[in-house]
């Protein structure tokens, strides 16, 4: 659902109020965090992520499929800065899916969940008329050590941990325009956990993350400008793009997810006009299990860059934080 048609259905529905809520829907955050403070009589300091996220295939392979739904869902812990610990499965198939394919499907997820060392703890299956399959994933998190979406500060640097391009690649195949042996480099990443990354933005100090999933980096990238009270501007020509995205944008395999992202924004993202305009599309295009934009402060740059290296994390310096202004983002 567009972000925009989100707030506008969420708006008076959401109880903000209640005090065990830390973070709720209503900063647009990767998932919620609640206190175990109050819940646990004397305290622990601890408080729970919770976040839950499903969808239909985005590749044939059934393995990576669960893999990639499993890792897609552990990247908003990751993003707050959590730990996964327990996870419930949410799934949907047709009568006519076989049995084998059902079966690749849980052990790529469960596969994953296992390299990230949460147990499922069970799950719930119905019949659907297409394929959705997902989890509902719960961390800890020591309540001084979270990051959000709004802590991003004026001067500070962005770094993004995963090429963008993903969405492109899985509409293009769809379409018969990318062969198998195309798609499973990137197969392959949106399976990678965004855990080493996670790590190294939390021993470095980051200002705030968040995770580049379905609203596209020009729409991650609004929730943290809108949430910090800042503007982000991202250098379009400095973010990496998976090999073969480009020339796929340009023939016109962006997923309908960029269309609807952008008309959403509206004006709230200001557009170079001398960018490319299959650059922008990219920009707006949604991603699946992407990778996280981190938010630092300047003097903290350094450590960022040589936790993710130690940590074999190939990041990318993608722009900075402004101060406010009409625009919430400014891709340039």
């Amino acid at each position: 659902m567009p972000q925009g048609q989100l707030a506008q259905v969420l708006g008076g529905v959401i109880d903000q109020t209640d005090e065990r809520l830390l973070v709720g829907p209503g900063s647009v955050d990767d998932a919620g965090i609640v206190a175990l403070d109050t819940v646990v009589e004397g305290g622990t300091g601890l408080a729970l992520v919770q976040t839950v996220d499903y969808f239909p295939p985005v590749v044939d392979d059934p393995y990576f499929y669960g893999a990639i739904a499993a890792a897609n869902a552990l990247s908003d812990v990751y993003a707050m800065g959590g730990r996964p610990l327990s996870a419930l499965n949410l799934a949907g198939f047709p009568s006519e899916f076989p049995d084998e394919w059902l079966a690749e499907i849980f052990r790529g997820g469960f596969d994953k969940m296992r390299e990230a060392g949460a147990v499922v703890a069970g799950g719930h299956t119905v019949r659907s008329k297409e394929a959705q399959f997902g989890f509902a994933v719960t961390g800890v998190v020591e309540r001084e050590a979270c990051i959000t979406n709004a802590g991003a500060r004026e001067g500070d640097r962005l770094y993004l941990t995963k090429p963008i391009g993903m969405g492109t690649m899985t509409t293009a195949a769809k379409a018969g325009r990318v062969e198998p042996e195309q798609l499973e480099p990137a197969s392959r990443l949106m399976a990678t956990l965004n855990a080493d990354a996670a790590e190294a933005m939390c021993a470095a100090g980051a200002s705030a993350c968040t995770d580049v999933t379905g609203f596209g980096l020009a729409g991650h990238a609004h929730n943290v400008a809108a949430a910090s009270g800042v503007t982000l501007r991202i250098d379009l020509r400095s973010v990496p793009i998976f090999p073969g995205a480009f020339d796929l944008a340009r023939a016109g395999s962006l997923s309908g997810g960029s269309k609807r992202g952008r008309a959403s924004l509206g004006e709230g993202v200001g557009i170079d006009l001398g960018l490319d305009e299959s650059l922008v599309g990219l920009a707006f295009d949604a991603e699946t299990s992407g990778g996280l934009l981190i938010a630092i402060a300047p003097e903290r740059a350094a450590a960022l860059e040589g936790e993710l290296a130690r940590r074999s994390v190939q990041a990318h310096s993608v722009g900075g934080c402004t101060g406010p202004s009409e625009r919430r983002v400014e891709l340039v």
